[in-house]
């Protein structure tokens, strides 16, 4: 059960009373002459008592599309119309995303495996650390806001803990809430903040809005109605989510790679429902001559695509959500 919480909201040196927006800095370390290390912050604190939400995106340096989500989505914020709070984080990988990189060129990690981190370290889990002890821990729900990186894929939700876990409902009830259509329940590598929250009894999911480089407009759209749906739901504001009349699970992904190495034509796009045995692309010689042809071994959906227009042998070209399970909308919310 949801917090009805009361008390100011308070990340390092900055607190937010009832009412109050506050915006600034969490030290997290120090570069290499000494400078500091700042992740920002932002706190809203409501008039009223209710839960507090816990976002953050760009964990992984490449991945921009949350700091999109968040900057459309904070500027209709009231404090003064709003039940509980909101603990931002927009860049949480600050290496990484200076080095415009997915993983930290300090220590080489990807930040999403260091939660809930070690305080004795290295950069990424003692950054982890910092976040998970002075912020997260004070939320009732986490959203942690991702994308694929820069291979185009579709817009979804991922659910990471296993489906024995005592917070998978939960987890679940928050992805479909969420309402971008499309999730993955499937329980991740360690270390993702998605298991960390849910460990300490917090609703943690793992949006991935989209994949390309630099922000894609249609996938922060989603991810911003994706928040407000999660506000109405669990109370913070009042209304209604918006959420698909029907919405996809899948438990797993088949990947589809080429035999033979060139240049791919592919003949199914992203969003795509394929059945077994379907041809989903064609590879050509340097000459443009085909060479093989690639079906798909299940039923299911197109997630990803390649990035790029051609394969080595052995290279997967697209990524089938397999076998997806269809929910309804009264399932729903």
């Amino acid at each position: 059960m949801l917090q009805n919480r009361t008390d100011s909201l308070r990340v390092g040196n900055l607190v937010a009373h009832p009412g109050e927006r506050i915006q600034g800095y969490l030290r997290v370390g120090e570069m290499q002459d000494g400078t500091q290390v700042r992740l920002p912050v932002i706190l809203i604190r409501g008039v009223e008592p209710g839960p507090v939400v816990y976002i953050q995106s760009v964990s992984d340096g490449d991945e921009l599309n949350g700091i999109g989500v968040v900057h459309r989505f904070i500027p209709q914020i009231d404090a003064k119309e709003l039940r509980g709070g909101l603990i931002i984080v927009p860049l949480v990988n600050f290496h990484a995303f200076h080095a415009r990189q997915h993983m930290s060129p300090v220590d080489g990690k990807k930040m999403n495996r260091c939660f809930p981190g070690r305080a004795d370290g290295s950069s990424s889990e003692r950054i982890a650390h910092t976040l998970f002890h002075t912020a997260v821990l004070q939320a009732d729900l986490c959203i942690d806001l991702h994308q694929g990186g820069v291979r185009p894929m579709i817009d979804e939700v991922r659910v990471r803990v296993g489906q024995d876990h005592p917070m998978h409902k939960a987890c679940l009830e928050l992805a479909k809430v969420f309402g971008i259509g499309y999730i993955l329940d499937e329980q991740g590598p360690s270390g993702q903040l998605a298991q960390a929250g849910p460990d300490h009894q917090i609703p943690t999911i793992d949006p991935e809005l989209g994949g390309c480089h630099g922000w894609d407009e249609v996938s922060i759209r989603k991810g911003v109605q994706g928040l407000w749906n999660v506000m109405y739901h669990y109370g913070l504001i009042d209304g209604s989510p918006s959420v698909p009349e029907t919405q996809y699970v899948v438990y797993g992904f088949v990947p589809i790679r080429a035999n033979r190495g060139g240049f791919v034509t592919p003949l199914v796009g992203l969003y795509d429902l394929v059945t077994g045995g379907q041809e989903l692309a064609i590879i050509k010689n340097i000459f443009g001559d085909p060479v093989e042809t690639i079906t798909t071994p299940v039923s299911g959906i197109v997630w990803s695509t390649a990035l790029y227009p051609m394969a080595a042998t052995g290279e997967t070209i697209i990524t089938i959500g397999a076998q997806p399970n269809i929910i309804s909308n009264r399932e729903t919310v």
